[in-house]
């Protein structure tokens, strides 16, 4: 979580962890030295993977160095699936695809570019002994509503129109786009028309703005490159003259809540509002398309058309086919769809060795002090002030003229090490144990946030109104000892805690400690 306060926001923003990977990649050298070897030996054992994106390829990563022969199978010429076709190169250059993909398929991964598989019967007719699907969600919705068959020419399916300009199939847009949807999808599409001849791109979405499924440094992207985001809109029409695409009439909404909370988009009662544009792209969502499973083989789908999968072993009702990433639970994230090849691999190893598939090791929780001294410990305690720093742009890339130009120039050393320094170390649990405890209220006076209290006892509603500082944040539960030696309690407001370790350093008997935790799985 962030430290430095911006006194026009409620909460700061967190340390920016994914540019501070990006700084660890930027500068780490040749690290092919670390990287596993190949199997010295086959196994006998033959794996299938569908696709070639980054579930795919995090299972043939796994099971290459233990002896296993992996296939993977893609339909596009080269490996990495989305992060290549449809994550824009201003974003995500295509050499870095390549050096990470190229990682793997050295482990002697067989790579069958070019080829997509049009029947899982004949797949698993060719003997593999286990088969992974991990083909995305490749198909984009569309959007039925009037004048979208009349005006078919000017209007995209996002997925598709990113996909396109990748391959070079389309190098311009109209110069007014309107771009439908709230998604990361969304912002790569609006931010690909601005780079395509766009000059007047707009986002228009159904929610509000803090409801968008956008991450939010992309919706900052998309804004400070000019283009607006128009938040609780719902499309209506497409409009069009003489076959051509006009504008688009959008009905004005905004959220309320039912009576059991649940919320709802009703209209305000204004006139429709008229956009003018000479393009639409959709980007409203992803859908999985298995049109190529056949339903008699044993694979169960539900009545949404998505696999049933054991969300544990990633195993299908046909044990020997596995799903994951988008496949399997529908749209999400890299890092989700990563965890799912890592979870897989386990599974086709277990399987094959005739073990079960649903027998893992429980997770591993450790506490460990982080005392070194009176005042000394293991982990930098000091708090900063400052706000999360800027990444620097493309000077090249302000000119918005070219897709391939990449925009984060990334941190350089200095700037990631004073970014790492806002860390507040929530990792490091304040440990209060009760019978060490004199109540001295010395750690009380020396907590900078005023986050400790020492009274009655009370229930939770009555107890975060008489702390030394209210506890107003109702979803982070409180810290509540057992009752001490005069039947008060010791009470810890987790929210404001800054993990300084003040009050340990304070404490005369030990009575709290900073112990560092850490959950493997």
């Amino acid at each position: 979580e962030n430290n430095g306060a911006d006194p026009d926001q409620s909460r700061p923003e967190p340390v920016a962890i994914c540019r501070l990977k990006r700084v660890a990649a930027d500068f780490k050298g040749d690290v092919s030295a670390r990287m596993p070897k190949p199997a010295a030996k086959r196994n006998g054992k033959r794996v299938a993977c569908v696709g070639a994106g980054p579930s795919s390829l995090t299972v043939a990563r796994d099971l290459a160095p233990l002896g296993y022969a992996v296939t993977v199978f893609e339909a596009d010429p080269k490996a990495g699936g989305f992060m290549r076709t449809q994550v824009p190169r201003f974003r995500l250059p295509e050499q870095v695809i390549d050096e990470e993909t190229g990682y793997i398929l050295d482990l002697g991964v067989e790579f069958v570019g070019g080829h997509r598989i049009e029947s899982m019967r004949e797949l698993l007719a060719r003997d593999y002994d286990a088969v992974f699907v991990g083909s995305g969600a490749p198909r984009g919705r569309d959007l039925d509503i009037p004048g979208r068959q009349e005006a078919a020419a000017h209007i995209h399916v996002g997925l598709d129109w990113l996909a396109n300009v990748y391959f070079g199939h389309v190098d311009k847009v109209g110069k007014r786009v309107l771009v439908l949807g709230g998604g990361n999808t969304a912002m790569d599409c609006c931010r690909s028309a601005r780079r395509l001849g766009g000059e007047d791109v707009k986002v228009v979405v159904r929610s509000g703005f803090d409801e968008m499924k956008a991450s939010p440094w992309e919706k900052e992207d998309a804004m400070h490159e000019g283009i607006p985001i128009l938040d609780y809109r719902v499309p209506k029409a497409f409009l069009h003259e003489n076959g051509k695409l006009v504008g688009m009439a959008f009905e004005k909404v905004r959220a309320v809540r039912d009576a059991r909370g649940r919320r709802q988009l009703v209209a305000t009662g204004e006139p429709d509002e008229r956009l003018d544009c000479d393009e639409v792209l959709i980007a409203v969502g992803q859908e999985n398309a298995f049109p190529w499973i056949e339903r008699d083989l044993g694979i169960a789908f539900d009545e949404w058309g998505m696999p049933i999968v054991d969300k544990a072993t990633h195993q299908s009702t046909l044990p020997r086919v596995l799903f994951g990433g988008d496949a399997a639970f529908g749209p999400k994230n890299i890092i989700w769809a990563v965890a799912h090849g890592h979870a897989a691999a386990v599974s086709i190893d277990k399987l094959l060795h005739g073990e079960d598939t649903k027998d893992r090791p429980a997770p591993d929780v450790t506490l460990v002090s982080q005392k070194m001294g009176i005042h000394e410990w293991t982990y930098d305690n000091a708090v900063s002030p400052d706000e999360r720093f800027i990444v620097p742009w493309s000077d090249e890339a302000r000119k918005l003229d070219s897709i391939k130009v990449e925009v984060e120039l990334g941190f350089d050393m200095d700037t990631a090490w004073k970014e790492t320094q806002r860390c507040l170390n929530c990792d490091v649990e304040t440990v209060f144990t009760r019978d060490k405890c004199i109540e001295c209220d010395a750690c009380v006076d020396i907590c900078p946030t005023d986050c400790i209290t020492f009274t009655a006892n009370a229930d939770e509603a009555d107890l975060r109104k008489h702390l030394t500082a209210p506890a107003l944040n109702e979803t982070q539960p409180l810290y509540v000892s057992e009752p001490l030696k005069t039947h008060r309690v010791m009470v810890k407001d987790e929210d404001v805690c800054l993990h300084c370790g003040l009050c340990a350093e304070r404490c005369p008997t030990g009575a709290w400690d900073m112990q560092k935790f850490l959950l493997l799985e």
